[in-house]
Formats: structure tokens, sequence, C-alpha cells
């Protein structure tokens, strides 16, 4: 495996209102039609939640019509328009557009509302004026709110190509990471040794605490391999995930994985999914000391407030045993309901 690049990123994550920044189609022209957007930069949202994308014009060109497209990530080379409107009719697109609408809370008001907000929602999204002769637009971030944690098959360690690593986080109620999500979870604590995919292709992992077992003592920050072969070359991945309708709750004893499986269905539930209990420990604060079954075969326990004889390690996080044998009459059962 080829050597670690360490990327050293500024950070670019700010609190919504903090601060704001300006994108014009032509840096060096100013808006005309379009006011800046001068409260928001970057809205921040949760899954299944609605949210609003500021864009007001200043006043009305003659004709004119207003396109909302997603640009980032890009949708496989295509441009991922959302809708358009003329100021008369309004026509919604692709997968985003059952969701799509505008807000018009006056009459120059052509903000963005989406409904129901799913994990891909999260991008940037251009409201571009268009009257064929002084085209314009502003770019909004929508940041989808949620946790990045590291996943890795059942049989063992860098056993995805990038297509298993995406099909395996949506089994987990999760997404592929972008590297903006990997970048905010390590700021946030986040320190891993095995490489894992991002949704772009690249293959990255988050060092905090730099040290010789763990790509050499260079400095903290997030190391790449880069762009890999997506059908040839495993890896581990990185998933992410938000807030989910319900909840995990634990049910104790000591179950195998088949008796863990029926106490969930007793109490009308299921097995949860890895991305459900870190949904829950991100969001709904779930501390639990004793190991579970989940819905992959494998035990883990969620810990907000670390203690002795608790995991032995000093952060909160979610815990794992990996995938232990499912005969083994060990462990309790982590529901989803």
């Amino acid at each position: 495996m080829s050597v670690a690049l360490l990327v050293i990123s500024t950070c670019f994550f700010l609190c919504t209102s903090a601060k704001y920044h300006h994108h014009n189609q032509d840096k060096g022209k100013e808006l005309k039609y379009l006011l800046e957007p001068l409260v928001y930069a970057e809205v921040t949202a949760r899954r299944g939640h609605t949210v609003v994308l500021p864009c007001v014009m200043r006043f009305k060109p003659p004709h004119y019509r207003v396109k909302w497209t997603k640009i980032n990530p890009p949708s496989q080379g295509v441009e991922n328009i959302v809708l358009i409107t003329n100021g008369h009719a309004d026509k919604q697109y692709g997968s985003l557009g059952p969701r799509a609408s505008l807000r018009r809370s006056h009459d120059l008001d052509v903000s963005l509302r989406l409904t129901d907000l799913e994990l891909e929602d999260d991008g940037s999204y251009r409201c571009e004026l268009i009257n064929g002769i002084e085209d314009e637009s502003v770019i909004i971030t929508l940041r989808i709110e949620g946790v990045v944690f590291p996943y890795q098959s059942h049989h063992g360690r860098y056993r995805f190509t990038f297509f298993e690593a995406k099909d395996a986080c949506a089994e987990q109620d999760a997404t592929l990471a972008t590297y903006k999500q990997l970048y905010r979870a390590w700021t946030e604590g986040l320190d891993w040794c095995n490489a894992g995919w991002l949704s772009d292709g690249t293959v990255n992992y988050p060092v905090l605490r730099p040290r010789p077992a763990c790509g050499g003592d260079l400095l903290s920050g997030i190391r790449s391999y880069g762009p890999r072969h997506k059908t040839q070359d495993h890896y581990d991945a990185f998933c992410f995930t938000s807030t989910t309708k319900d909840s995990v709750f634990f049910i104790p004893g000591q179950l195998n994985f088949v008796e863990a499986e029926h106490a969930c269905r007793r109490e009308g539930a299921g097995l949860a999914k890895t991305g459900q209990i870190y949904s829950s420990w991100k969001f709904q604060q779930l501390d639990h000391c004793d190991g579970g079954w989940l819905q992959d075969g494998s035990v883990r326990f969620p810990i907000i407030n670390p203690r002795e004889n608790c995991g032995g390690i000093a952060e909160p996080g979610v815990r794992s045993f990996g995938y232990p044998s499912k005969s083994l009459r060990l462990y309790g059962a982590y529901c989803y309901r």
C-alpha cells in the first residue's frame, strides 16, 4: 500500500449566522438582481426536517427564470436541476423535485424549501437568475447534521470495494461520508487508524494522536491515499448518518443472536442497525455499559459518560466487540422501534 499523504486542511466549517460567504458566477461582478445572503452561508438541518435555502431578488427583470441546482456533490456528470420558475409557474426535477417548492413569503422571495430531508441532500445549491443578458447566482450550502462512524466487514479488515462500501453503509441506515463530513468528525474527536472509502472514491483516515502504529509520527490530520480503484482496491468504510424517526432501546440478558432477534420482535421492534445506534448515541444521548447484538451480527454498546469498568476508554463513543459467534449467549439486544 502506498504511503499515506497527510492532508492539512483549514477549518472551513462556521456556525450558522457567524459568517457569510458570497458566491457569484462572475466574481468580479456585483450582483444586480439577487441579494447577497447576508445571514446564512451555510444552513444546518437534520434528516427528516424541513429547511429553507434563502434567495431573494432586489427587483424583477421584465423576463426571467430562476433555476435551483444542486452542484455539490455532482450527480454523475449531469446538471442536477431541482426547480425552475418563470415567476408564474414552477417545475420540479429529479429525485429532489417532489420535496422541493419555493417559499414565496413575498413577491421577491425565490428561496428553496426542501421537506423530509435525506442524508443525500447534504451539499451546495445554486440559485441562478437567468434573463438572457445578465445571469447571476448565489450559492448556499446545506449541511445535514449527523455523525460519521467507521465500518468494517464481518469478514475482517479491508474487505470492501468502493461499491461494496457504499452498499454496506446503506444497509446500516447511512451513506458513505463526504470528505467535509469526515473532516468535521475529526475536529470533533474522531481518531481512527484504518483507512476507509469516502463518497468521492478517495480513501482516508483521521488521526488526532499520531503514533508509530498508526501511519508514523506525522502531524495530526486526515491521512489520505487519494483516489483508489473502485473495483480492485479494498478498504473499510466511513459512513454518515443523522437523526432517525424512532429510537434504540436495550434488552438485557445473556442471549445468542437468534434469541436477541426474538426478544426485539416480542417488543414490536427489530434489532438495531449500526447507523441507528450511532444516531441514538449522538442525538438521544443513549448510554449503556452492556454489549448488545445488532442486526449485522456485531456487538456494540454506546457510552456518553465514560466510567471505570465500562470499556476502559476515556472518551465517549460507541464501543465494539466485533462480530462474535452468533451462538454465544453473552450479550443483550439493542432494538429499534
